[in-house]
C-alpha cells in the first residue's frame, strides 16, 4: 500500500511539472510571437528601418517579420484579410479601406510631403504642358496618384486630359529616361534619383503641390491593438524613438537603410531634405489628416465623412 502510494504521488509529481513547464513554454510562445509589419520600398519609411537595423525591436524582446509592398493598395489588402499586424503605409490607401470599414487605425504620423512630378523634357514648365501626355504613378491607390488628380484638377485640367498608367516605382525612372512614359509623379528617393542621375526635370516637388500634406503614416491593425496592447506601445514607442534619431543626425542615419532603397548614399542626403519627419498624432497632424480626407472627398475617391474615432487610435 505504501508503495502504490509513492508510486501514485510520483506521478502527480511529474504531472505537475509537466504542467508547470507546459504552460511556462506556452506563455513564452505568446510573448515571443512574431509581429508582421508591411512597408513600401521608399526612404519615407525610414523610421521602420533604423530602428530594426539599431536593434530597437530585439532590445524591447520584439520579434518582427517584414513584408513589402508595391504599392500601398496592395499593402492595405494584405491588412484587410488579416496578414499583416501594422505598417508605414500612404495616408490615401488608409483614409480609403477604413472608409470600406477595413479594421485598421492610424496610431502615428511617418513623414510629411518626399513626392514629385518629373518629366524627361525641359520644356515642361508646369503640369498644364503635359495635357496629352502620359504621366505614370505608383497605382491608382496611391497617394501619388491623389496628388496628381489633386494637381490637374487646381490647374484647369482633368485625369481625362493626360493617361496615367500603374507603374512599379523600380521601373517608372527607367521608362522616363528612354521615353517610354513623358512624365512620372512618384517618391522619394526615387525623385532625387531620377533627377541627379538620370538628369530629369523636377517640374514640381510635392511641396509645392499640397504643402505639409502627409504621406506616410503607421497604422495597426485593430485585432492587434486590443489584443496586443503591450507590444502595441512599444512599437509605437520605439517608431517615436527611432524618428528622434533621424530627426538629430539624418546623414548618419542613412548606412541602416536597404541597400535596395539607397543605392547611394550622396544622392540619399539630398533625397532625405525633402521629407518631413513626423511621429506624434496630436491636433495639428490630425488635421492635416482630415483635410486631405476632404481633398479625397471633393476628387470623389470616397463618400462621406469618416468618424475621428474609426480613423484614429491613440495607444
Amino acid at each position: 500500500m505504501s508503495k502504490n502510494r509513492k508510486i501514485i504521488g510520483l506521478t502527480i509529481m511529474i504531472a505537475v511539472i509537466l504542467l508547470i513547464i507546459f504552460t511556462l513554454y506556452a506563455m513564452s510562445g505568446e510573448n515571443t510571437e512574431t509581429v508582421k509589419i508591411g512597408y513600401l520600398p521608399t526612404d519615407h519609411d525610414a523610421a521602420l528601418f533604423v530602428a530594426n537595423a539599431t536593434g530597437m525591436f530585439k532590445d524591447e524582446g520584439i520579434d518582427v517579420e517584414f513584408y513589402e509592398y508595391n504599392n500601398g493598395g496592395d499593402m492595405m489588402s494584405a491588412m484587410a484579410s488579416g496578414e499583416l499586424d501594422a505598417g508605414y503605409v500612404g495616408i490615401t490607401p488608409v483614409i480609403y479601406s477604413i472608409s470600406k470599414d477595413v479594421p485598421v487605425k492610424i496610431v502615428a504620423g511617418a513623414q510629411n510631403e518626399g513626392s514629385g512630378l518629373l518629366s524627361h523634357s525641359p520644356s515642361v514648365k508646369s503640369i498644364t504642358d503635359l495635357k496629352g501626355k502620359t504621366v505614370a504613378t505608383p497605382g491608382e491607390a496611391s497617394i501619388q496618384s491623389v496628388l496628381l488628380k489633386y494637381d490637374l484638377k487646381k490647374n484647369g485640367l482633368s485625369t481625362s486630359d493626360i493617361e496615367s498608367p500603374t507603374m512599379k516605382v523600380s521601373s517608372m525612372n527607367d521608362a522616363l529616361k528612354t521615353d517610354g512614359i513623358d512624365a512620372i509623379l512618384t517618391y522619394e528617393p526615387y525623385v532625387t534619383i531620377s533627377k541627379e542621375i538620370n538628369n530629369q526635370t523636377l517640374v514640381e516637388s510635392s511641396e509645392d503641390i499640397l504643402p505639409d500634406h502627409p504621406c506616410c503614416v503607421v497604422i495597426m491593425n485593430e485585432k492587434f491593438i486590443s489584443g496586443e496592447s503591450d507590444k502595441a506601445k512599444k512599437i509605437l514607442d520605439i517608431h517615436k524613438r527611432s524618428t528622434e534619431k533621424i530627426e538629430a543626425n539624418p546623414e548618419g542615419m542613412i548606412q541602416y537603410l536597404p541597400p535596395h532603397i539607397v543605392p547611394d548614399s550622396e544622392i540619399e542626403k539630398e533625397s532625405l531634405k525633402h521629407i518631413k519627419w513626423v511621429s506624434d498624432l496630436n491636433d495639428t497632424y490630425k488635421k492635416h489628416v482630415n483635410d486631405f480626407l476632404n481633398i479625397e472627398k471633393d476628387l470623389g475617391i470616397i463618400n462621406g465623412d469618416i468618424p475621428q474615432e474609426k480613423l484614429f487610435s491613440e495607444i
